[in-house]
């Protein structure tokens, strides 16, 4: 970086030096709401944009910025930079923060503050910024507001911010702790607030060989980066045993049942909801006493968090629960019953060599083949197919049927392929989908870090940037659908803004409209609160127009109330950003 001219903001000339560093670091996004504190890094990142070293996502509501950048890097594998102006503006990013704490989803947030001597004295849009995440983030640095005399000293300056963007990329990455997640770098700055700024690619270019990606799909996954530190545990034979998938746990859950001969209990947005070893009806499985009975030892990957029969099974008295955690510090233990935690595991020479006795061939096969019976019962409960000799009266009927949950969550599974991306939503119909979805070898995402319906909309936007391309080649030439309830899809409604000039991105919103929040109908509390009170503060009832709420913000809009009408929209989805809205039965 060149020396700062006469007249230049020390506020551009850091902010110029931060971004270029981060770009040489291997960071190609950066989400930004507008402000005034903030001024500097956001002309830097638009002229970062301008000579194509930077994708840049402008959003003007902090809360859906965050979980823009929280489903772009889900998706890229890559941390983002998350930019805010001061005041409330910090404090509207707390729940993708938040999210991406308990995910480890690695999130950099350059959050602008007003100056050491501005600070407690009443000044506006000043409050408490160091801090304010809380134990949420995995560094928090409070930079003070650079000066031009620090500048000229463009040798000192540069390793500066040099080590100050590697602390932060490797603390939001996980690369030496292996527990990824949010970062925040406090930015302190006096006016003036920019100057006039153009930049030269040469001066900010990345460095012949970018890093390779560094996130979730790199690391919270990869049980090889852990065993580097730490020893597999290894199990041997002699216990009857399920392989629990949970949110995130990935293909390495599959992967190691497989290996085992255990059945494989995973949730839908394990990424692991595939293979032979695959249990799909397992709630049903662990509530009997000739199957979940038996169990005597889990081992758990991932995160679950869509039935009560999983940590049901974990604190029953005499099941030994193993947890593997390749990164993190928040070990999931329901109870406090689990047994023991490992960063890797491996069965042994005596568990891989009784795969195929007659005993480990019975457990698997008495679970998967009954686990296919009862997803068998259940599609010709609520499937009619089609005669060889055209459409009879029956299949007319049931073509014309309403939609119901079973008949939707099945639509989109069967429409959704491994270029595409699917995003759930929480609501009903993700526990709809666990429940019965089979086994298929596709991405799916959901915010399952603490299982919020903040921001939904902007993460499966996120999704669908990220991996339908930018700045690099695309990871996906599908399209991202988004499944959520209506409830999740008004909480973050502000989202559909997309600015002007920026990517449109393949994605079908397909929202789920009962009128409310019918998921706490099945609640126990459903069966001794009076029915309008219910009503009032739960389920909290909604009659909105989602067609003008479509064209207010430029989007395509369909309806699909029939399984003839949801089996065509899903088929030809739009090529534009599109919401399809399918009416259910409370």
């Amino acid at each position: 970086m060149s020396e700062p001219t006469p007249g230049t903001s020390p506020a551009t000339t850091f902010s110029v030096a931060l971004l270029g560093e981060f770009v040489r670091a291997g960071v190609r996004d950066l989400v930004l709401s507008p402000g005034s504190r903030s001024q500097a890094l956001a002309l830097a990142a638009a002229e970062l944009e301008r000579i194509g070293l930077l994708r840049l996502h402008v959003r003007i509501d902090e809360r859906g910025a965050g979980f823009l950048a929280l489903g772009l890097a889900v998706e890229s594998g890559r941390a983002v930079l998350l930019v805010t102006t001061s005041g409330t503006a910090v404090a509207n990013l707390h729940p993708a923060v938040l999210e991406a704490h308990h995910s480890g989803v690695p999130l950099i947030v350059l959050a602008a503050d007003r100056p050491e001597e501005m600070r407690g004295i009443g000044s506006n849009q000043t409050t408490d910024q160091p801090g304010l995440f809380g134990s949420s983030t995995r560094l928090m640095r409070d930079v003070p507001a650079p000066v031009a005399a620090e500048l000229t000293d463009a040798g000192a300056h540069a390793e500066s911010v040099a080590a100050l963007v590697q602390s932060a990329c490797d603390a939001a990455t996980g690369r030496v702790s292996l527990n990824p997640g949010p970062v925040h770098l406090n930015l302190a700055f006096r006016e003036p607030l920019s100057s006039a700024l153009v930049l030269e690619e040469a001066a900010v270019a990345p460095s012949a060989v970018a890093p390779a990606p560094v996130g979730p799909a790199t690391v919270a996954i990869d049980s090889a980066a852990a065993s580097a530190s730490s020893p597999p545990l290894l199990l041997g034979p002699g216990l009857r045993t399920v392989v629990v998938a949970g949110h995130g746990a990935g293909a390495a859950a599959e992967e190691f049942a497989r290996s085992v001969g255990w059945p494989l209990l995973a949730e839908v947005s394990s990424g692991a909801r595939f293979g032979p070893n695959l249990v799909v009806a397992y709630r049903e499985l662990l509530q009997s006493d000739d199957f979940g009975a038996l169990v005597e030892r889990v081992v758990v990957f991932g995160h679950p968090t869509l039935s009560r029969e999983v940590p049901a099974l974990i604190q029953r008295e005499g099941v030994e629960t193993i947890v593997v955690s390749p990164a993190g510090t928040e070990w999931y233990n329901p109870g406090h019953r689990v047994t023991q935690f490992a960063r890797a595991i491996a069965a042994d020479e005596a568990s891989v060599a009784v795969v195929g006795t007659p005993a480990a061939r019975e457990w698997l096969g008495r679970w998967v083949m009954t686990s296919r019976s009862f997803v068998r019962e259940q599609a010709a409960q609520n499937d009619t197919p089609l005669s060889e000799r055209g459409i009879t009266r029956a299949e007319l009927a049931a073509l014309r049927a309403p939609v119901t949950r079973e008949m939707l969550v099945d639509a989109v599974w069967r429409a959704s392929w491994p270029h595409d991306r699917l995003v759930f939503g929480a609501s009903r119909l993700i526990r709809e989908a666990d429940r019965r979805v089979t086994g298929k070898k596709i991405q799916v995402h959901a915010n399952r870090g603490l299982a919020g319906i903040d921001g939904t909309i902007a993460t499966a936007l996120g999704i669908a940037l990220a991996s339908q391309g930018g700045t690099e080649e695309p990871r996906s030439t599908g399209t991202t659908r988004l499944l959520l309830g209506d409830l999740a899809f008004l909480h973050d409604v502000g989202s559909l803004l997309i600015p002007p000039g920026e990517h449109q991105p393949r994605i079908q919103i397909v929202v789920g409209n009962d009128g409310g929040g019918s998921i706490f109908d099945g609640l126990e509390v459903a069966d001794t609160a009076p029915a309008s009170s219910l009503d009032r503060v739960l389920f909290t009832p909604q009659q909105v127009d989602l067609s003008a709420l479509a064209a207010a913000y430029g989007w395509a809009y369909s309806r699909a109330a029939t399984r003839s009408d949801l089996e065509r929209e899903l088929t030809t989805p739009p090529a534009n950003p599109s919401i399809l809205e399918v009416p259910l039965a409370r």
